[in-house]
């Protein structure tokens, strides 16, 4: 089992460094590839957009078993990270960017569903917590680790690694990753049953707004730990690492408690937690310990609700649309990122520039989120067959 869930963390690592590494590397990328910052910005847009497209491709894998899906997407992750590493222009390396991300989601939902079949019997969150912390050490140690090569080595040696990553992934899951039967095959249009019940859109309506209200902040905390928190950029790498740091502990966290409470409850905590996080980045004074503890915080709740919502979606389509219920997640958590990006753009420039308001935007779409988890856990429980995870407790 222990060996079944390294095979999966490594994969949702090269995954999650793909997505974010960029971020740290935009200026030598931009530069190398003959274009301006803003334009530049599409080798992260192209990225997203492959994560929503390539989620169809589940659509179509539904007789495949899981492990062979998981092999499949490792080697697209290989082929967009070589091609990365060797573009020479813009338009080479959105494709790069794009192939890079169309196993993201796929890989999620399908990762979700083995290590929740594998899993001990009451131990379900922990299993997936444990799969998603591979995502974020990826922003603790990766991001981190990538922005340094591209400042002191090359830009294009940190892809060049992620696709070395993807060819020992492939590797791992052939030797540790037992047989899974692929789910249930109900047809291309029963994979998508589940989203007629009321339950499913909830969950997603939380991940996007809550999202949303997140990366209202995130988008731009690397201005705001400088322009708020008055840190030199030359440790702006460390204070991710640290941002890393509280992923990984969240997330493990919320795995555990999501194992002994309502599932719904625990990711309308950790969500919780971030709403009282971007509060605190819009009324407390900027100063180097406060800036550096919100990044921590909002960073712990952020993961904190990884596990609960997947597990929450993976439930939801119980019955041959599993794998396509737990892609969702990540759909809606990357459409919540660029929405978030967006709004607290326009915070920026309603307020003058002032990185605290970053938080005044993100507060009520937070909140909604919460809102949205507490109803779905009051109203909505029934829908996604949580019956099945009722257990007999002797006291």
């Amino acid at each position: 089992m222990k060996k079944s869930l390294l095979a999966l963390a490594a994969g949702a690592f090269i995954l999650g460094a793909a997505e974010f590494v960029m971020m740290g590397i935009l200026p030598q990328a931009a530069a190398a590839t003959g274009v301006d910052i803003p334009t530049a910005g599409h080798y992260i847009s192209a990225y997203a957009i492959g994560v929503c497209i390539g989620t169809l491709m589940l659509v179509f894998g539904r007789k495949v078993p899981p492990k062979t899906l998981i092999i499949l997407f490792m080697a697209i992750a290989l082929a967009g990270n070589a091609l990365s590493a060797l573009s020479v222009n813009a338009g080479m390396l959105i494709v790069a960017r794009f192939i890079s991300g169309l196993p993201h989601g796929a890989f999620f939902g399908t990762a979700t569903l083995i290590a929740k079949t594998l899993a001990e019997k009451g131990k379900e969150a922990q299993a997936v917590s444990m799969m998603v912390t591979g995502q974020t050490v990826a922003n603790m140690l990766g991001v981190p680790a990538g922005t340094l090569m591209a400042e002191f080595l090359s830009w294009r040696l940190a892809f060049g690694i992620l696709a070395a990553w993807a060819a020992m992934t492939i590797a791992l899951t052939l030797a540790w990753i037992p047989f899974v039967p692929p789910v249930r095959d109900t047809g291309i249009l029963g994979q998508f049953r589940f989203l007629r019940r009321r339950g499913p859109w909830v969950i997603l309506a939380a991940v996007f707004v809550g999202n949303a209200g997140v990366f209202c902040w995130w988008s731009y905390v690397s201005p705001w730990l400088q322009k708020t928190g008055g840190w030199p950029g030359a440790l702006v790498p460390f204070l991710m690492m640290l941002a890393g740091f509280g992923m990984v502990v969240g997330g493990l966290v919320g795995g555990r408690i999501t194992d002994n409470w309502r599932h719904a409850g625990t990711a309308a905590l950790g969500q919780f937690i971030s709403m009282l996080g971007l509060l605190m980045v819009l009324l407390l004074p900027g100063n180097r310990a406060t800036t550096a503890l919100l990044t921590f915080w909002i960073a712990f709740g952020l993961f904190f609700i990884s596990a609960p919502q997947q597990l929450l979606m993976t439930e939801a389509g119980r019955g041959g649309g599993e794998l396509i219920a737990g892609a969702a997640v990540q759909v809606a958590f990357n459409f919540g990122n660029a929405v978030g990006s967006v709004i607290g753009g326009l915070m920026l420039t309603t307020f003058s520039m002032d990185y605290r308001f970053t938080g005044l935007g993100g507060i009520p779409l937070a909140a909604l989120s919460v809102g949205l988890l507490v109803f779905y856990s009051w109203r909505c429980e029934t829908d996604t067959e949580a019956i099945h995870r009722m257990r007999e407790v002797h006291v």
